[in-house]
């Protein structure tokens, strides 16, 4: 096993380094590095073939045998260090994390290394989601639902945001991720022969009404402002879920859910 390094100033620069990827998107962009916290978080890293560079843990929460247990078959060894109770509350983002957090190596995610082995994918679309914890509910649900890929067209936050990374459960280490412009994204589904149908208000059929079994990329706007004209404009059929109270929307996660299932049990029936 690799020597253990011991921390417990809170003023030693690796410790002032996880603080920065945590808070600072352009340094994680920078560096291609970012902050990963908690058993299960980290264990999805790993299923995800992530790299993992620095591990640093707390012997009070998490011991040094089961680093070790946890560490033995990783492809390149992480430097492993263990840190004080100070340090570890200060570099922890939630006190039930089991007494583990990593540095890791980011992923490329662009439309270039989506690569389907389903012949008629089922993708989900995300245009410009805000909220972090609406795009952890949106990465959950294509787990769930064990989507082919998820697109975000103009992300407004990095992926490796701390808060997705938390509200996603970790998924977001497991699911096939890409990012790109909304131009580029409707270039690459035109290319693929993938059906668009658009979550909007005007023009819509119910989403019941759909045949989702040829390849399809459902796409979602925020409840704001909803989806740009030109993804209105490229879409094979808007898509509408009847509303039956006072209000004509729902949390884009929720409404999401609703129709990735649909789609799925009808290609399970």
């Amino acid at each position: 096993m690799n020597n253990i390094k011991q921390i417990s100033s809170l003023q030693n620069a690796l410790i002032k380094r996880v603080l920065v990827l945590k808070d600072k998107s352009r340094e994680r962009k920078k560096t291609q590095q970012f902050v990963v916290e908690g058993i299960r978080e980290f264990s999805l890293a790993l299923k995800g073939a992530y790299e993992i560079q620095t591990l640093f843990f707390y012997e009070d929460l998490i011991s040094t045998e089961k680093i070790e247990k946890i560490t033995q078959n990783l492809n390149s060894q992480p430097e492993l260090i263990q840190v004080s109770k100070e340090v570890y509350q200060k570099i922890a983002y939630r006190e039930t994390t089991e007494g583990i957090l990593a540095i890791a190596k980011s992923k490329t995610h662009s439309l270039d290394v989506l690569n389907f082995e389903n012949k008629t994918p089922l993708i989900l679309i995300a245009e410009a989601p805000e909220k972090p914890g609406n795009i952890g509910a949106l990465l959950r649900t294509a787990d769930a639902s064990n989507l082919d890929a998820v697109i975000i067209a103009n992300p407004k936050s990095d992926l490796y945001n701390p808060n997705i990374i938390r509200s996603s459960v970790g998924c977001v280490f497991t699911n096939t991720i890409a990012t790109g412009t909304t131009e580029e994204i409707i270039s690459f589904l035109k290319a693929k022969n993938i059906n668009i149908y658009c979550a909007a208000l005007t023009a819509s059929k119910p989403y019941t009404k759909i045949d989702y079994n040829t390849s399809s990329a459902i796409v979602v706007g925020t409840e704001a402002t909803g989806l740009s004209d030109e993804w209105l404009a490229s879409s094979i059929q808007n898509i509408i879920i009847p509303m039956e109270g006072e209000i004509d929307s729902m949390n884009v996660s929720v409404s999401a859910a609703i129709i990735i299932f649909e789609a799925k049990r009808q290609r399970n029936s």
